[in-house]
């Protein structure tokens, strides 16, 4: 019971701002972090939520509505994700060879296209939350996105190769409990898949498709360009993930 307190105490802390008391970074303790991840996104989701109906209860205009919408993940992430989107879109407009890729992704410094990058990806992001489909289905898909993506990224990270022996994903994949990652990962899932079909089962089923195709873009991309995966390249995934769920619900929101 201790180790799991340990690794829900170390997820919390490493993939969110939301205040954990300090957890030794050891191998008994990091063996479940991958389990509790998810909640993380739950948390976050529920904020989207809040927000949704918050802006829509006091009347907000639809630019205020989507930049809050379109930072709250960031924020509440503490940007982790995105320092990983933008160090994979630094990686792979470099064309460089493999072991040069693989510096430019732990390099703490941000080049010009993770910039561009990340201002498209804002840019894009708010453009959608400007004509998201207010409405509690779509509100709930949405919601459940932030929790499906965090499930797939675990799957990943304890289920595809990785890229090099070091680094962070490296970390967890080693000290995982593999079976046990796998096992609630797959409970999420089919938590998030039914609730989404059952909230709008067009934007549902729309969502489902876009996560599942993203994810394996995601292992085609890290293995052809990597040879596996990374810290970096999970936090690619995740916003990638994210913002293919937000596009099905502006696509199909109004559908059930």
């Amino acid at each position: 019971m201790k180790r799991l307190v340990q690794s829900f105490k170390i997820a919390f802390s490493m993939y969110s701002v939301f205040p954990i008391p300090h957890v030794e970074w050891k191998e008994e303790n990091m063996r479940y972090v991958f389990c509790f991840f998810p909640l993380v996104g739950l948390l976050i989701g529920g904020a989207i939520y809040f927000w949704i109906w918050f802006c829509a209860w006091l009347g907000l205009s639809a630019g205020l509505f989507a930049a809050g919408a379109a930072a709250i993940p960031v924020l509440l992430s503490g940007g982790i994700h995105m320092d990983g989107f933008c160090d994979t879109c630094d990686a792979l407009g470099s064309h460089a060879p493999l072991e040069k890729k693989l510096e430019i992704l732990k390099d703490p410094h941000i080049g010009a296209f993770g910039v561009m990058g990340c201002a498209l990806y804002l840019l894009l992001t708010f453009g959608l939350w400007t004509q998201f489909p207010v409405r509690p289905e779509t509100a709930g898909v949405v919601g459940l996105g932030f929790m499906l993506s965090r499930a797939l990224s675990g799957f990943s990270v304890v289920s595809f190769r990785c890229a090099k022996k070091s680094g962070l994903a490296a970390s967890f994949s080693d000290q995982a409990q593999k079976n046990a990652v796998l096992r609630t990962s797959a409970a999420y899932l089919v938590i998030c898949g039914v609730g989404m079909l059952y909230l709008s089962f067009a934007a549902g089923a729309l969502a489902i498709l876009a996560s599942m195709v993203v994810l394996l873009y995601y292992k085609w991309m890290a293995y052809r360009y990597f040879e596996g995966i990374t810290g970096d390249l999970a936090g690619y995934f995740l916003q990638m993930c994210e913002i293919g769920i937000l596009i099905s619900c502006v696509l199909l929101g109004g559908v059930y």
